[in-house]
């Protein structure tokens, strides 16, 4: 079996206590995280940087987090994105609809969403490392 590739998170938040216990819980699994506090800073991470995941909040400095997700993809459609929201399942759902976000995180994740966003952040990888190649 080939060797494990580092996975990169960008988290975007101004708060950071409110995914402190999420990015412990995504660092115990030997996933590399990085923080910007707004979408206009993660944009230009994103850009310079290659990054597997980007997990925003609801809310930015200058942008809603979903605002954030169409210029993430608009750039990059093949970074994944999950998104931290208040919202209902069903209005997530029609709120998101298009955006092609591989997960919605209730406000203040914790360890558990960690593990069950990566599990599911493998699950895709894979496919893509198997994809490519064939």
């Amino acid at each position: 079996m080939g060797e494990q590739k580092l996975i990169k998170i960008l988290l975007v938040s101004q708060d950071k206590a409110s995914m402190s216990a999420f990015k412990a819980g995504l660092e115990e699994n030997k996933v590399q995280t990085a923080w910007a506090q707004s979408g206009s800073n993660a944009l230009g991470k994103i850009a310079e940087e290659g990054f597997d995941l980007v997990v925003t909040d609801e809310n930015l400095a200058d942008m809603t987090g979903l605002e954030f997700i169409e210029k993430v993809i608009s750039k990059k459609p093949m970074v994944n994105c999950a998104a931290v929201t208040s919202l209902l399942p069903a209005d997530f759902h029609e709120a998101s609809e298009g955006l092609g976000i591989l997960m919605q995180l209730p406000v203040r994740p914790g360890q558990e969403q960690a593990e069950k966003l990566l599990s599911q952040l493998k699950k895709i990888l894979n496919l893509a490392q198997q994809v490519t190649a064939d």
